[in-house]
């Protein structure tokens, strides 16, 4: 559904949840009605470990963190709750990006800190082959330079920051 909802009425999915049609772009942003935009994720899948960090990947690949983000968060709603944590840290990453990537360098820099704090808070340092010693600088790293505490980067390219997840980059 791509149409704008007439008489006031709020776009609805098939399950009947309000949920915006509108396209987004590829850092979640809205555009217009009839635009084109890039493909949703969907909702709710259920992947192995192995399978969300590889998705992900591929979507920081492409500069699109908000989907990668929308990734990690099936992970934490469809896995088991002890990796919760995991998962939503990683998820503040990727949303970390977006935000920075959009140019909201304080919301950017803090979710990219809360991130790094959540999963450097982790009791393995390498689940599932994700380097999280790598990620955990890199989030450090980019916060305090969309803060202003280091070389500036504005704007942000989503592309070119992206981290790897894995310790090697092997995500296959």
């Amino acid at each position: 559904m791509n149409e704008e909802p007439t008489g006031g009425a709020r776009d609805r999915d098939e399950q009947g949840r309000a949920r915006s049609a509108r396209p987004r772009d590829g850092l979640g942003r809205p555009l217009p009605y009839g635009a084109a935009g890039v493909a949703r994720q969907p909702e709710g899948v259920t992947r192995t470990p192995e399978q969300t960090v590889r998705e992900a990947q591929r979507l920081l690949d492409a500069g699109m963190p908000f989907h990668a983000h929308e990734v990690f968060e099936d992970a934490w709603k469809t896995g088991p709750a002890g990796e919760r944590d995991l998962w939503q840290g990683l998820a503040q990453l990727a949303v970390g990006l977006t935000h920075a990537a959009r140019g909201n360098t304080t919301g950017g820099a803090r979710l990219l800190r809360r991130g790094a704090a959540r999963v450097s808070a982790w009791p393995e340092s390498h689940p599932y082959g994700i380097d999280l010693p790598g990620l955990v600088a890199w989030a450090r790293e980019l916060a305090d330079r969309v803060a202003g505490e280091g070389p500036p980067v504005d704007p942000v390219d989503p592309v070119a920051e992206a981290p790897r997840l894995m310790m090697h980059g092997d995500v296959d």
